[in-house]
């Protein structure tokens, strides 16, 4: 039977529709910041870059979920998305830096800047960060791709109006170093942008404990079940975002059906703690303790 999700399509065409826009006016951004030689254009280019990239992942994670696993690859592609998450957030704090590296120099002696058509360009990202807002919210509430992609887009719309306002004081002043001063803050904001993605990507890789949910009360919680004994070589961890994954050997009293009380444990653990991929090893108590393998003794002629 073949099953259809309105919603997760839905989702995919919106986040398509977005990163054809930013990726259009990320190169806008760019050519327009060497042409106006204003560095906060391109320093928003950069964040902008990050967040076509964020956009892509997301994309990405979605078309990769959907490929099936191998049994080389028992869970598929999924860790590929962190992978380019990793890479994406160093790439992120190579911008930054560069950018402060630049700002500091321009500070003391400001080049020229075209504030006019700098200004043309950040209300163009302005206009541009608003639609693809208006894009997004519609579908927001229905995926945390959307979401995610959401906020990035608040974020661009926050460095698209810093640019415009050194634009403005530019214009209106002749003070030059709005436009340095406004790169600093931009880098800021795409620091920001690649600490979140670098910690969240390295501890998936180190298989932390996923956010939000408490090792030792999961294990109370199963140890405190109907009929379960003893809890141990419990193992919770992230496959990529949004697939947690949960192992553990679990005791249960002698004449106990490990079977039901496998079923209840899943459904407990899914219900309280949202965790719908698990694996449960049941048995018995003293079960395996018992079982002894003696070595094969050679014949003898």
């Amino acid at each position: 039977m073949t099953h259809h999700h309105p919603h997760r399509s839905r989702s995919s065409r919106a986040l398509a529709v977005v990163l054809a826009l930013t990726a259009s006016y990320t190169v806008v951004e760019l050519v327009g910041g060497l042409l106006t030689g204003s560095l906060a254009l391109l320093a928003d280019a950069g964040h902008m870059l990050g967040d076509v990239a964020a956009l892509g992942l997301a994309l990405a994670a979605a078309w990769l979920a959907a490929r099936p696993a191998t049994p080389k690859r028992s869970f598929g592609y999924r860790r590929a998305e962190i992978l380019a998450a990793l890479a994406n957030g160093v790439a992120l704090v190579a911008i930054a830096i560069w950018v402060f590296v630049e700002a500091i120099g321009r500070l003391d002696n400001p080049p020229r800047i075209l504030g006019g058509w700098m200004l043309v360009v950040a209300l163009a990202g302005l206009a541009v960060n608003l639609v693809a807002a208006g894009i997004l919210a519609r579908v927001g509430e229905e995926n945390l791709n959307v979401q995610a992609a959401l906020r990035h887009v608040f974020a661009d719309l926050a460095g698209s109006f810093g640019v415009a306002v050194a634009a403005v004081v530019v214009l209106t002043t002749g003070w030059r170093q709005a436009d340095p001063v406004a790169g600093m803050a931009i880098a800021l904001l795409i620091l920001a942008s690649s600490w979140t993605i670098l910690r969240d990507s390295v501890a998936i890789l180190l298989e932390t404990t996923p956010a939000g949910i408490d090792a030792q009360e999961v294990g109370r919680r199963m140890a405190a079940a109907e009929g379960v004994v003893e809890v141990h070589d419990l193992h919770i961890w992230t496959i990529t975002s949004g697939f947690p994954t949960l192992s553990a050997h679990v005791l249960v009293r002698s004449g106990d059906d490990c079977h039901a009380r496998r079923r209840e444990l899943q459904q407990l653990l899914a219900r309280e703690f949202g965790l719908e991929h698990t694996t449960l090893q049941v048995e018995h108590i003293g079960e395996s303790e018992g079982l002894q393998i003696a070595p094969l003794r050679r014949r003898t002629r």
